[in-house]
C-alpha cells in the first residue's frame, strides 16, 4: 500500500509540473509583453492549454511510473480526463475546457483506474485495445465523475479554511506556511501540488511561496562553494528539490533557510503578500511569486509595490539567509559547506 501511494503521489507531481511550468515560465511575463506585441498571445494561449491537460497528462504519468502498457497507461489518463472537472459539457454538445480541475479527484479517479486495468491484466486477449479504453472511461472514470462534486466541495472547504484562519492571523498563519512550503520544497511532495489540492490562495499563497523562495535562495547561496555556479542557480531557477538527499541525510542544512521562511511569512502575512493556487508553490522559477503579487497587489506596478516586491522576494532572502548560514557554520558549528554538495553520479 505505501509503494502504491508513494508511486501515485510521483505521478501526480511530475504531471503537475510537466502541465503547468509552461505556463509558469512565460504566462506572467507575456502578459506583460502582450499589449505591445498581441502576436504572444498564442504563445499564452497554448500554455493556458496545457494547464487544462493537466488530468490527461497526470494519468499518463501515474500510468508510467506504475510501468503499465501502452494502452493501459492511455485508459489511465482518460480515466483521469472524466473525473477531473476541467470540463463541461455546454448547449449543442460542445465541451468547454476551463482551468485545471479537481487535482485531488483527478489523483482519485486514476488510482481506480490503475487497479482496474491492472485487475483486467491481459483477461480480454486480443479484446484488450478494443474495451480496456472503453470500460476505464466508463467504470473508473464514472466513479471520478460521482465522486467529483463531494471532493470539489470538501477541498474547498480546506481552502476556504486556511483563507480564513491566515485572513484573521495573517503573521502567524504566514510564518507556518511558509515554514511548511520551505520543507516540501525539499521533500519528495509537489509544493505545486499541495498549492492546487487545496486551491491555496491570497495570503495563503503568498506566503507559500516565501517559503520556496527562502529554501532556493538559501540553498543556492549555501551550495555554492560546494558546487558550481549552475549547480547554485539551478537551486533559484529550477528547484531547491537537488538538496533533497542531502536534506533528509542531514536536516539541519535547512534550519537557516526555515527561520528565513518563518521571517519572510510572518512580513509577508503583515504586507499582505498574496498569490494564487498555481504561484504557490513555484518560488522565484519564471519571476511566478513576484509577478503575482505585483498584478494583485492594489495599485499594480507602483512604487510602493515594487519596492515591497523586490525586498521580500529578492533583497530579505539573501541577506537574512546569508547571516543565517554563516551563524549556523561559524558560531554554531552546525553545517559546512561539504553538507551542500551535490553529486550527480
Amino acid at each position: 500500500m505505501k509503494d502504491f501511494f508513494n508511486k501515485l503521489l510521483i505521478g501526480m507531481s511530475m504531471g503537475i509540473i510537466v502541465a503547468l511550468i509552461p505556463n509558469a515560465l512565460v504566462g506572467e511575463i507575456l502578459k506583460l509583453i502582450i499589449p505591445y506585441v498581441p502576436f504572444f498571445q498564442y504563445i499564452l494561449d497554448i500554455s493556458v492549454l496545457a494547464m487544462s491537460l493537466l488530468p490527461v497528462i497526470t494519468g499518463v504519468m501515474i500510468g508510467l511510473t506504475f510501468k503499465l502498457t501502452p494502452i493501459q497507461t492511455a485508459s489511465v489518463g482518460l480515466a483521469a480526463m472524466v473525473g477531473s472537472g476541467v470540463w463541461k459539457m455546454g448547449d449543442g454538445g460542445a465541451i468547454t475546457m476551463q482551468g485545471i480541475g479537481v487535482v485531488i479527484n483527478t489523483g482519485i479517479t486514476a488510482a481506480l483506474a490503475v487497479l482496474f486495468v491492472q485487475f483486467i491484466g491481459d483477461r480480454f486477449k486480443d479484446y484488450t485495445i478494443l474495451l480496456m479504453p472503453a470500460l476505464s472511461l466508463f467504470i473508473p472514470g464514472g466513479i471520478g465523475l460521482f465522486t467529483l462534486p463531494y471532493v470539489r466541495t470538501g477541498a474547498g472547504y480546506v481552502g476556504v479554511a486556511i483563507d480564513n484562519v491566515t485572513n484573521l492571523q495573517p503573521i502567524l498563519m504566514g510564518a507556518i506556511i511558509a515554514v511548511i512550503f520551505s520543507i516540501l520544497i525539499l521533500s519528495p511532495l509537489s509544493t505545486i501540488g499541495v498549492a492546487t489540492v487545496i486551491m491555496l490562495s491570497g495570503i495563503g499563497a503568498g506566503t507559500a511561496n516565501l517559503g520556496v523562495v527562502a529554501s532556493g535562495v538559501g540553498m543556492c547561496i549555501a551550495s555554492y562553494r560546494a558546487n558550481n555556479f549552475g549547480t547554485a542557480l539551478a537551486h533559484v531557477m529550477g528547484s531547491p528539490k537537488i538538496q533533497m538527499r542531502n536534506f533528509f541525510m542531514k536536516p539541519r542544512i535547512a534550519f537557516p533557510m526555515i527561520i528565513t521562511a518563518a521571517i519572510l511569512g510572518a512580513l509577508g502575512g503583515m504586507l499582505n503578500i498574496t498569490g494564487t493556487p498555481y504561484s504557490a508553490g513555484f518560488g522565484l522559477a519564471g519571476l511566478i511569486g513576484p509577478l503575482n503579487y505585483i498584478n494583485l497587489a492594489d495599485g499594480g506596478w507602483n512604487l510602493h509595490n515594487t519596492m515591497i516586491m523586490l525586498v521580500m522576494f529578492f533583497v530579505l532572502p539573501i541577506i537574512l539567509n546569508t547571516v543565517l548560514l554563516r551563524l549556523f557554520e561559524r558560531k554554531l558549528k552546525m553545517i559546512k559547506a561539504e553538507d551542500y554538495s551535490v553529486n550527480y553520479q
